[in-house]
């Protein structure tokens, strides 16, 4: 009897798991849906291999200092970035800088986000970057500060017509950037965690 109890307790079990990873409650990434002035930008974040860069992004679009942020970077064939100035270029405060994990497998794949950082490898704060296509340059190759890389944190699952819409937009000179900023503001409205 107490074997048949245990069976079944152990069988419910499996069954709420189950339903729980089917559901998306115990799975290791989040969606978040980025409202641009130019259409939506659905993300995947990979808690699993990126925790700490996760964790960060998603205390920005929590907090909403998101909100009103624009791509003040556009490079067509390479990367749009963004998560760092307003529309008249005033600097966002951040908070402190993260552990760069870049040597965590994840490729700046097309399509990918990616942490933006200065060149000391553990400066990112809240600026991030979107890959317009395959830059294995920017991966992580070893620990030291040239070949540590950039930390790649999930990838876009919906919305990449909005990206490439991006990637076309004249540019030229804007607030600090003397080059690469669109004549257009690309404006984030705002970021939501999709359940």
């Amino acid at each position: 009897m107490k074997i048949k109890i245990t069976l079944l307790k152990q069988l419910f079990l499996s069954l709420v798991l189950f339903s729980m990873v089917q559901s998306g409650f115990a799975a290791d990434t989040v969606k978040v849906r980025m409202q641009t002035s130019m259409g939506d930008i659905v993300l995947e974040l990979d808690k699993e291999k990126a925790p700490i860069s996760v964790k960060n992004f998603l205390s920005y679009v929590e907090s909403g200092a998101y909100e009103g942020t624009i791509f003040h970077r556009v490079i067509d064939n390479f990367m749009i970035q963004g998560g760092g100035f307003d529309e008249s270029y005033n600097r966002r405060p951040t908070q402190p800088p993260i552990v760069n994990e870049a040597g965590n497998g994840l490729k700046n794949l097309r399509g990918t986000i990616a942490m933006a950082r200065t060149n000391a490898v553990h400066s990112a704060t809240s600026q991030f970057f979107i890959n317009l296509k395959d830059n294995g340059f920017l991966d992580h190759k070893s620990p030291t500060p040239r070949g540590f890389g950039y930390t790649v944190f999930g990838k876009v699952v919906g919305g990449m017509d909005t990206v490439d819409a991006i990637r076309k937009v004249q540019t030229s000179s804007g607030g600090p950037f003397a080059k690469d900023a669109p004549k257009t503001k690309i404006v984030i409205n705002k970021v939501i965690i999709e359940k």
